[in-house]
């Protein structure tokens, strides 16, 4: 899979001896930028906007989310806890299956309560009739899988053949969309505006009959909205034309578009050798800090590479042979204690990381490229590690 984003911004000069290592360091002004695009379409276009918490659940921003954004949809009752604690606005929960001791908390938390199968919905009727009746308020929705694939790598399409994710719209009747307040769809990548009109038409006919029953559809997530050539204009004439003409509020939920290009992972090369190519070992492990890269797989862009020089495989430090981040020409002379740091890492790697093979985890700083203040916002020790085991 191929990246669509690793613009250096302004981390091209940031010094990377600042911090300790490895460590995230997000741009709060380039974060704040892309909130400022993100509000924007919503402005223009009339739709409500919410910060996907799966991949971008840095709570210390919450406020600024808030300042721009009409609030965060989760995944989960541990996520729609974080909302509740920290984030304003509204609060949107889906779940690809519920757990029964998780309803009642997730019921007076969120705004939106989304079910993954009209069966599910079905099986916890009593406890929204109960919720309903203590005088909490929420809507509940139904997500649909499209049956219409337009992701470039099938484990991440949520449409792709046998996929668990949404009720597969085919089969939808009149009794599983009775009482519904909105549909859900979710069905994109890192995509932008195209294949997002293609799925709209390609569910439309199958759903065409209950719009007017629905209060509101909710387009998911996977619009690279901030990124520069996405189609902004379009998609705020195409988001007008769908209120228009279905009278339904039109919901986003961008994750990576909130924090795309707002934060490096910066790490320290900590040994060389040789075996038919350099080879380089890091304090950064793909396998712990930055999954995607093997399960996408797809190779971050590193900032200041020099693509003229010898390339050096860069490997993490665990016992897992395949810990492999990819082949690079590393900026500086690649010597033991060098600092290098890949770029677009605030989504998704932060939200990943694990303590597989006790390697530590990355500190959590914020930077305002703007004023130059740079903070510590979190550290990790061994406490971490130990007290997730037993």
């Amino acid at each position: 899979m191929e990246t669509r984003a690793g613009d250096p911004g302004r981390f091209a000069d940031f010094d990377l001896n600042l911090v300790d290592s490895p460590a995230f360091v997000v741009d709060a002004a380039k974060l704040r930028s892309n909130l400022r695009i993100l509000a924007d379409i919503r402005d223009r276009s009339g739709c409500k906007v919410l910060s996907a918490l799966k991949a971008f659940s840095m709570w210390s921003v919450a406020p600024m989310i808030g300042e721009y954004l009409d609030g965060v949809c989760t995944s989960g009752l541990w996520e729609a806890m974080l909302a509740g604690e920290y984030y304003d606005g509204e609060i949107a929960t889906y779940c690809a299956a519920y757990k029964e001791e998780d309803m009642e908390e997730i019921l007076r938390l969120s705004d939106h309560v989304i079910f993954n199968t009209p069966m599910q919905r079905e099986r916890f009727a009593e406890h929204i009739e109960m919720a309903r009746n203590r005088g909490e308020t929420f809507d509940i929705g139904l997500r649909v899988n499209p049956l219409h694939a337009e992701g470039e790598v099938p484990r991440y399409d949520p449409c792709a053949p046998h996929s668990r994710l949404g009720f597969p719209v085919d089969q939808l009747t009149e009794e599983h969309i009775e009482g519904l307040d909105g549909l859900h769809f979710h069905s994109l990548c890192e995509q932008d505006l195209e294949p997002l009109k293609r799925t709209w038409d390609a569910l439309l006919p199958h759903i065409e009959y209950v719009i007017p029953d629905l209060k509101w559809l909710n387009f998911g997530g996977g619009h690279h909205i901030t990124r520069s050539d996405y189609q902004r204009d379009e998609l705020v004439q195409f988001l007008i034309d769908v209120r228009d003409t279905t009278g339904c509020e039109v919901y986003l939920e961008p994750g990576e578009a909130v924090a795309l290009d707002a934060g490096i992972l910066v790490g320290t090369l900590l040994d060389t050798h040789y075996n038919g190519m350099p080879l380089g070992i890091t304090d950064i492990s793909a396998t712990c800090h930055m999954p995607d890269v093997l399960e996408a797989p797809y190779r971050p862009a590193m900032l200041n590479e020099r693509p003229e020089m010898e390339p050096i495989r860069l490997g993490g430090p665990s016992c897992l042979a395949g810990d492999v981040i990819g082949d690079y020409g590393f900026p500086t002379e690649p010597e033991v204690g060098a600092r290098f740091a890949f770029l677009d890492q605030a989504h998704y790697s932060m939200v990943k990381t694990t303590t597989f093979n006790g390697v530590p985890l990355p500190s959590i700083w914020l930077w305002d490229s703007d004023s130059g203040l740079l903070e510590k916002v979190k550290g990790f020790g061994y406490r971490d590690f130990r007290d997730r085991l037993s």
